[in-house]
This record gives C-alpha cells, structure tokens and sequence, in this order.
C-alpha cells in the first residue's frame, strides 16, 4: 500500500491509522508465502488518492476482480487493455445505453468517470488472485465504512449507487446525512442483472439529483 493519500483522505481516514497497520501486515504475512494480491500495491488505495472534496458520486461495490492485470483500484473498472470485459461491466454499459443512448465503450477504465468526482469504493480492497471475497473480514470494511460515512458527514450532495446487497447494506449510513440519495439495485452480475440492475436507469437518476442540487452532470460517456 503505497504512495500518499488525497490531503481530505488522509484527515477523514486518521482513525483508522491502527486498522491501516493491522491490514498491512496481514498482506505482508500472504505476500511472505507467495500468495498473490490483487490488485498491485500502487493500487490498493488508489481510489484515496482521488479529491475528497470533490466526490458527488459514489459507486460502491464489492472487491476487486480476482483476475491478474484486471483491477486497477476502482470498483468495477478495468486496465485499459483488458479484453474481453468482465461481464458485470458489459452490463453496466449495456445499463448505460439503454439509459442514456451512450454506446458501449471497447475498453473497462473508467477513470474519465472518477475525474468528475465519481468514487468507485469496493467495500473490501485487496483479494486474493483466483478467490472472490477471500479478503472479507481482514479488516477492510471498516475503513471503507469510515469513508462513507466521512462523505456523508461533509453535508454537501451525495448520490450514491449501490448495486448488489453487500453494497446495500450501507443504504443508513448514507440516507442519515443531508442532500443524500441512493440508487439501489441487484448486483450488474450476470447471475442478477436481470432481477432489477437493468432498467434501473441509474446514470439519469444520478445526473437529475446533481442538476438538482445545482451541480454539473456526470459526463458518463468514456473517451476511446
């Protein structure tokens, strides 16, 4: 875990300081038996180093792809050369045509989003390669909830995208703070896509909750 936080970050993460260390060398403890973490130690708190002060978007998911050269740092999005997509995002594009008329993008990054202020926060950071949610319990999820809920705490407008019931089991500590909305749905999966993700229309939803709030929409369309 390397490189420094986002100065916001870093203050609205202090409490976490011992939790930080504790997960440190839990990973340190898998790395010294050759156990594989994904994703690479720049990236594992990549999504910390964006601006704190200019979230308006959360997208919460679950923990990251366990697929070598597939996470990046940000729930759902890819390295730019990975092909074929994973299938959850294949559906969120297809979510995104159907809402918006944008055509699929041929690649996964999704920093273009993060850039407007769009923060894609797995709930657990790290994984083991080839073992979904293997690294449930080591100590991530209370960080990340120390992050939402310091996002809630700023009073200023948060909609937040949760997808999928690990995700919408934060629905109260975001409803409990001012100028908050939620979005909820099942996961993009392709095992519950079609029980409520799709048709959901949430990147509408979420650009008439910014508008609303006097602040500019997300442009959702990714540069190819």
């Amino acid at each position: 875990m390397r490189h420094p936080l986002d100065p916001g970050w870093a203050q609205a993460l202090a409490p976490c300081a011992t939790q930080f260390q504790l997960i440190a060398d839990r990973l340190g403890d898998l790395n010294a038996r050759n156990v594989e973490v994904l994703p690479e130690p720049d990236n594992i708190l990549r999504v910390f180093r964006q601006p704190f002060d200019r979230v308006r978007v959360l997208v919460l998911g679950q923990d990251p792809y366990p697929t070598p050269g597939h996470p990046m740092g940000m729930s759902f999005s890819l390295h730019r050369n990975v092909r074929p997509l994973a299938r959850s995002l294949t559906n969120i594009f297809q979510e995104l045509h159907d809402d918006l008329g944008i055509t699929p993008s041929q690649h996964g990054d999704l920093t273009h989003w993060a850039d407007q202020g769009v923060l894609m926060l797995n709930r657990v950071l790290t994984v083991t390669a080839g073992s979904p949610g293997s690294h449930r319990g080591l100590g991530w999820e209370e960080i990340t909830q120390q992050a939402i809920e310091a996002l809630v705490a700023r009073g200023t407008p948060l909609v937040a995208l949760l997808w999928g019931a690990d995700a919408r089991k934060t629905k109260p500590l975001i409803l409990g703070g001012t100028n908050t909305a939620v979005i909820e749905s099942p996961h993009p999966s392709p095992l519950s896509a079609r029980r409520g993700f799709f048709g959901s229309r949430p990147f509408s939803r979420t650009n008439e909750f910014l508008v609303a709030h006097g602040l500019q929409p997300i442009d959702w369309e990714l540069p190819q």
